[in-house]
């Protein structure tokens, strides 16, 4: 091939596997490797890529996060230098920028274009993203996409005008904000749909609930945190669990973030089971939690939301969660804590999504009436073994249940839960194969999966 060929330039970042593709000069792929970057990552013209036809709008849309993953930001959303730790590599070796990294043949869409594929590792990245900067940025990329959100949350409160200079009008707009947020899908389907992404940033996951998804607890207090912020909300994130009515170990947390080595630590992990917001309103604390999944939305304010959140003999939530009765307990905490949790389930905790579907046990989608999951095995001996397990539970707690070996929704359950839930339903059927795949990744070939509906109402 020769300089006249289509040149690619692709950046995938290692953890999380987002990718970024636009079509470069030939004489581009001469550049070292910080000039690349700083001309296609950090300062692109997306205008022109866009009129020339030398992006995608996945690619466009990737661009933001991948900024994100390798720059750090001012408080007003511009990137600064690279962070520190992030490393290049190509073809397995590592690339510093002074580096030109070299382009290798491919065939794209059968035609022959040469690939400059670039490797982010951020393995050695730490703690200490500038969460102020990030949600501006992100805010700044769709504002009235966000701020039309707001208004049509806010119709039948103040006529679908933002307004906050005054109390009633922060307090109104905070209660329709997080409650519109609690009615959209608590849901982990979107994981394996659409972008499929492992783990959904604030602005991410209120894209994803104007197209008609959800995402759960963390996500939507990300979410809600996101937009609140943007009309000058001061709030902070509150970690909760099932049955640890103490103080949250601090420290401990902590550690865990910083090793990753979560054996021994089960009670632990149980402080950040849930979160949620707490607001400071006119001298006064309203303790908001809008994620749904069959926990009550939460909007508490004063004295009662401060003896939620007591240092000791607090009294509890109790939720239904899937089959069972929790006392939930609300902790306040140093915000570096949930800060570095939500930036861990970014991409730090390998196969995030199928922890959260699979070992937290929050299946694919919950709601008042139903918990559908996947019944994932190789063979029709394990098959078996899980439906026997489904079946004795929710016998055991009087509820009823169908666990199909297919992946569908053709039983007596299904069927409700479909014409009930469609969309819901829709992108549950969807999310089979990614789901599949990424298990067969995590645990080896060869696996096929069915459907588990449960109705939550006895």
């Amino acid at each position: 091939m020769t300089d006249t060929a289509n040149v690619l330039l692709q950046i995938t970042d290692e953890v999380t596997g987002r990718r970024y593709a636009t079509r470069i000069d030939a004489s581009e792929q001469r550049l070292p490797a910080s000039q690349l970057l700083d001309r296609y990552l950090k300062r692109p013209d997306l205008p022109q890529l866009r009129r020339e036809n030398r992006i995608t709008e996945a690619s466009a849309e990737t661009l933001a996060s991948l900024q994100d993953m390798v720059y750090g930001c001012t408080d007003q959303g511009e990137l600064t230098d690279p962070i520190h730790g992030v490393q290049l590599f190509q073809g397995g070796r590592r690339l510093s920028m002074e580096d030109t990294p070299h382009a290798e043949p491919a065939w794209v869409a059968g035609a022959p274009v040469l690939v400059v594929d670039v490797l982010i590792d951020r393995t050695n990245v730490s703690y200490g993203r500038n969460w102020t900067g990030f949600n501006r940025r992100r805010w700044d990329i769709a504002p009235s996409q966000y701020s039309d959100f707001v208004g049509a949350c806010l119709e039948g409160y103040s006529n679908g005008a933002v307004r906050v200079d005054a109390a009633a009008d922060e307090l109104n707009l905070l209660e329709a904000v997080a409650r519109r947020i609690w009615e959209s899908d608590f849901e982990s389907y979107s994981r394996f749909v659409g972008p499929k992404w492992a783990y959904k940033t604030g602005d991410e996951t209120v894209r994803n609930i104007i197209g008609g998804g959800g995402g759960i607890c963390s996500e939507k207090v990300q979410a809600l945190k996101f937009l609140t912020d943007h009309y000058g909300f001061r709030s902070e994130y509150v970690l909760a669990g099932a049955d640890v009515p103490d103080p949250a170990p601090e420290s401990r947390l902590r550690e865990l973030l910083t090793t990753f080595d979560f054996r021994f630590a089960k009670r632990q992990m149980r402080y950040w089971q849930h979160t949620a917001l707490l607001y400071h309103v006119d001298g006064s604390r309203v303790l908001v939690d809008a994620t749904n999944g069959n926990i009550p939305f939460l909007f508490i304010r004063g004295s009662e939301a401060d003896r939620l959140l007591g240092y000791r003999a607090k009294p509890p939530v109790r939720v239904k969660m899937a089959v069972h009765e929790e006392d939930f307990y609300y902790h306040r905490v140093a915000q570096d804590i949930p800060e570095m949790l939500f930036f861990a389930l970014e991409g730090w905790i390998p196969y995030v999504d199928l922890v959260q579907v699979f070992d937290n046990e929050l299946g694919l989608y919950i709601c008042e009436d139903f918990m559908v999951t996947a019944a994932v095995y190789k063979t029709d001996a394990a098959y078996g073994e899980i439906r026997d397990e489904y079946l004795r539970v929710c016998g055991a707690s009087d509820l009823d249940c169908a666990v199909s070996q297919d992946w569908t929704l053709d039983t007596p359950l299904g069927q409700r839960f479909a014409e009930t839930y469609p969309k819901a339903a829709e992108k549950v059927l969807a999310s089979r194969d990614h789901l599949l795949m990424r298990y067969d990744d995590c645990h080896g070939p060869g696996h096929d999966g069915g459907l588990v509906v449960i109705p939550l109402r006895r």
